[in-house]
C-alpha cells in the first residue's frame, strides 16, 4: 500500500476568489490519560516542529473516552473534527493531518474519512491531506522492526525473548499487520515476537514458541505510541491476567519496559517521513 495512495486532496470548488495559502499540521493521536506517557507525544511534537518550522502545528485526540477523562481533570483536548473546525474558522487553507496510530485500522479510517469532508464544505479547506499511520508499507515494517530491536536495553542477551505488545483489532483486517510484524521480527531475531492485547497473535499464541526455545527470561515492551494504560496495566500490571503475571506463572522471569514507540527516534522518523510526503503534495499555486 503506497503512501500517496492513502492521501487525496484536490482544490475544492466553490471558493470563489483565491485565498492566500495558510498551512497547518494536525497531529492526531489516540491520546492518553497518563501524564508520564504524554512525554512520548511531546517528543513527536518537538520533531514535527523541527521539520516544519514555518507551519502551524495543532493536536487532536481521537479517543472520546480519553478526551472525556481529561475534561473531568480540566484538561481540554479536541477531537480531530473539532480541531479542524477551529483551523477552518481561523482561515487556514491547507491542512495535513498525521495519524499517530500504529495500523491503518478503525481510528485511522474515521480520521481519513471525516478530514476530507472539511474540504467539501463551502469555504472549507482548499486541500486536506491525511498522512498514514506507522505501518503503511513493507518498508515501514522493516524500519519499525529495526527501530524496535535497536531500542532494547544493552543487557538483553541473545537467549532472552522479547515480546512487543500491540493494541490489536478484533474487527479490522489491518490487524493482520501484527502477524506480519511478528514474521519480520522473527526473520531478524528468532527470540523477538509481536503480540497484541485484542487481536492476533495474542500472548497465548506465543507461549508454545517460548517453551520450545527453552527461554528463561522475557522482556515485554509496548508497540504503541505511548506507554499508557495498556502498557501499565495489561502488560506490566500485578493483575493475574497481565502479560507479566501470565509469563511469570508460566515459569519465565519477566521484565517490563515502559517506553512508547514515540520515544524511539528512528520510529518517530517514520511518522515524520509520512508527513513530509503529505506536505510535499500541497497545491498552493
Amino acid at each position: 500500500m503506497g503512501h500517496c495512495a492513502m492521501m487525496s486532496g484536490h482544490a475544492a470548488a466553490g471558493h470563489g476568489k483565491k485565498r492566500e495559502p495558510r498551512k497547518a499540521i494536525l497531529l492526531a493521536a489516540f491520546g492518553t490519560t497518563v501524564p508520564e506517557a504524554r512525554k512520548a507525544l511531546d517528543n513527536i511534537d518537538v520533531r514535527v516542529r523541527e521539520a516544519f518550522p514555518e507551519i502551524e502545528v495543532r493536536w487532536a485526540y481521537t479517543s472520546g473516552i480519553v478526551r472525556k477523562r481529561l475534561a473531568e481533570q480540566g484538561k481540554v483536548f479536541h477531537s480531530p473534527e473539532s480541531a479542524m473546525a477551529r483551523l477552518m474558522d481561523e482561515g487556514y487553507t491547507h491542512v495535513a493531518a498525521l495519524s499517530l496510530h500504529t495500523i491503518p485500522g478503525e481510528e485511522f479510517h474515521r480520521l481519513y474519512k471525516n478530514a476530507h469532508l472539511f474540504q467539501q464544505m463551502v469555504r472549507g479547506f482548499d486541500q486536506v491531506l491525511v498522512a498514514p499511520p506507522l505501518l503503511s508499507s513493507r518498508e515501514d515494517m522493516f524500519r519499525s522492526a529495526d527501530a524496535l530491536l535497536g531500542s532494547l536495553p544493552p543487557e538483553r542477551r541473545k537467549e532472552d525473548a522479547v515480546i512487543f505488545m500491540g493494541h490489536g483489532s478484533k474487527k479490522h483486517p489491518a490487524d493482520g499487520l501484527y502477524l506480519a510484524m511478528n514474521q519480520v521480527l522473527q526473520n531478524r531475531d528468532s527470540n523477538a515476537f509481536m503480540g497484541s492485547v485484542s487481536g492476533y497473535p495474542a500472548l497465548d499464541d506465543l507461549l508454545p514458541g517460548l517453551h520450545e526455545r527453552r527461554v528463561r527470561k522475557v522482556y515485554v515492551v509496548p508497540f504503541m505510541a505511548v506507554a499508557g494504560d495498556h502498557a501499565i496495566n495489561d502488560m506490566a500490571g500485578d493483575d493475574p491476567d497481565s502479560w507479566k503475571s501470565v509469563l511469570e506463572k508460566e515459569g519465565f522471569t519477566c521484565e517490563a519496559i515502559l517506553k512508547g514507540t514515540a520515544e524511539i527516534p528512528d520510529m518517530v522518523r517514520i511518522w515524520v517521513d509520512h508527513l513530509k510526503i503529505a506536505v510535499a503534495h500541497f497545491k498552493t499555486k
